[in-house]
């Protein structure tokens, strides 16, 4: 492992995912997204991911105006690879709201985990930035397309990246415990961005992943903390979102008593949500992300609250978290 290691130990309890300002589910403002991208840096955030497929590169573009005008060495950046953006030749003014993002269809998605892919893509994402370096670059959802391809091809690639100096650190990013796993058994990692599957709601990444970073000192960093939205409000949704989809009834039950358990101690549901992951020794930084300033605010307020003595006891007591 030849990482940047001051790219991993600079990322902070809480970093801002870019997905919300790349327009996921809604458009938003210019105007918005720099108010909301400031709100994160007035408030000591200073890791920012982002990735191609947010927003089709509009993510990106949004977070390298922010950041060019602020000193790079301040900060940490992290894009992913995986999905290189083609022209789309069938492009007749649609958009791209059928994976989640108000933009036009201009491009389209290609999973590409070779090592021209992969250089293809940092040096598009570069370009989008307008940065001259990247801290971390992480392998976008392989198991979405092909995992085998993207352990045996694209991490080397990010491994020679990395050697190069163009990237500071390398790492895999997805919704799969399982995939992330054996990206940590069979890749040279430094950093794992697994998304929601260690959260107040559930911890199949315990099972495995955690203890196999631990051991072999790869930082994770958690990512969809809130399962969707389910734990963001003190009183969960049955219409709400879990894992970008519906709600099942026995997930929403536990996450009614999960708040119950929090409203019994005085505590926010999302306070607990957000500060869950960093009780673990191998979690680096929780990632959250919104195109609104006063919930960016909000959630840094929660990530710094204090918690009642016995707490996370009580909540074990209960059978609630491990």
């Amino acid at each position: 492992m030849n990482a940047d290691v001051t790219s991993t130990e600079r990322l902070g309890p809480i970093g801002y995912g870019a997905a919300s300002v790349g327009n996921l589910y809604r458009a938003v403002s210019d105007e918005e997204s720099d108010a909301a991208l400031a709100a994160a840096w007035d408030g000591g955030i200073r890791y920012f991911d982002t990735a191609p497929h947010y927003g089709l590169g509009l993510s990106e573009r949004r977070l390298g105006a922010f950041l060019r005008t602020r000193p790079s060495s301040e900060y940490v950046l992290s894009t992913k690879v995986g999905r290189v953006l083609d022209a789309n030749p069938d492009f007749a003014g649609g958009d791209d709201l059928a994976a989640d993002f108000a933009v036009p269809n201009e491009t389209v998605r290609r999973f590409d985990p070779s090592e021209a892919g992969v250089r293809r893509s940092i040096d598009d994402s570069l370009e989008r930035l307008g940065v001259d370096r990247i801290d971390i670059a992480y392998l976008h959802d392989p198991d979405a397309y092909d995992l085998d391809r993207g352990v045996t091809e694209a991490l080397p690639a990010l491994a020679k990246l990395r050697d190069e100096g163009v990237v500071g650190a390398i790492g895999i990013g997805t919704n799969s415990a399982d995939a992330a796993a054996r990206a940590v058994r069979e890749g040279d990692l430094d950093l794992v961005m697994i998304a929601g599957r260690y959260t107040l709601l559930e911890q199949p990444a315990l099972a495995e992943l955690l203890p196999l970073c631990e051991a072999r000192g790869v930082g994770v960093v958690a990512a969809a903390v809130f399962n969707s939205g389910l734990l963001a409000t003190d009183t969960p949704d049955r219409t709400g979102r879990y894992n970008y989809g519906a709600v099942p009834s026995e997930v929403f039950d536990r996450a009614q008593r999960l708040a119950a358990a929090c409203r019994a101690f005085g505590v926010s549901l999302p306070e607990a949500a957000l500060q869950y992951p960093l009780q673990h020794p191998a979690v680096r930084s929780v990632v959250v992300g919104s195109a609104r300033a006063a919930d960016i605010r909000q959630n840094i307020d929660r990530v710094r609250a204090s918690m009642p003595d016995g707490f996370w006891q009580g909540l074990r007591s209960e059978g609630l978290i491990p």
